[in-house]
């Protein structure tokens, strides 16, 4: 039973008059078949796609506007890790981790990469239709996460560009040399350590170093 966590109040269903605009990525035919079916069957979603991998989800994200995304957490060419992260910082849908996995560090870490909500296969198909409604409506809806757990790893709402240019730093090099070693604008490279700072809750990139090497000490 997940555990609902509400961050814009409560009644907003009602406010609701058009339909939630879904796409789902599933990489298993035979579970995107019943998906199909099983929101054709309610009047209050729309489905406006399918894809059966990570990297064409995003590419629906760019291309369509709907309101929830449906993602498996191990998928092919890009799984839901890598989509939660290339989906940070942007305005795109409102994403749910649907996975079979059993490893309960999935919801910790989903939520952590900002997800919206988590769902089991496991879990009767109604709670991914009442998981759906309420991350349209707004919410949060995740099994029980201890949030004060999610500080234990910093680097893991990091995206992979990040990730780089902290390594970057780590080396010594200077932002002209970041921006020379992975070809882009030196106001990019100032744009995403402003991003790399606010996450590690750091000022400046001393502090960003000292944090990356005592990650590193610590695994």
């Amino acid at each position: 039973m997940s555990e609902e966590q509400n961050e814009d109040g409560q009644g907003q269903g009602a406010k609701r008059r058009r339909p939630i605009d879904i796409v789902i990525a599933e990489k298993n035919p035979l579970l995107m078949s019943s998906l199909i079916k099983l929101f054709a069957g309610d009047e209050r979603f729309t489905l406006v796609a399918t894809t059966p991998d990570g990297e064409r989800f995003l590419s629906a994200v760019d291309r369509l506007s709907f309101d929830v995304g449906i993602i498996g957490w191990e998928m092919p060419y890009m799984d839901g890790r890598g989509v939660l992260q290339a989906l940070q910082g942007s305005e795109g849908p409102r994403v749910i981790v649907y996975t079979g996995s059993a490893s309960p560090e999935i919801p910790r870490v989903a939520m952590a990469l900002g997800a919206a909500g988590f769902c089991s296969k496991s879990d009767p198909p109604a709670q991914l239709l009442e998981t759906v409604a309420a991350v349209a409506d707004g919410r949060m809806m995740f099994p029980f996460v201890d949030v004060s757990q999610l500080a234990n790893d910093p680097f893991a709402g990091l995206t992979p560009r990040e990730r780089e240019l902290l390594a970057a730093l780590a080396s010594g090099l200077t932002n002209a040399q970041i921006a020379g070693k992975l070809d882009i604008s030196l106001n990019t490279v100032k744009f995403h350590l402003k991003n790399l700072y606010d996450k590690l809750g750091v000022s400046n990139r001393a502090q960003a170093v000292a944090h990356y090497l005592k990650g590193r000490e610590g695994r």
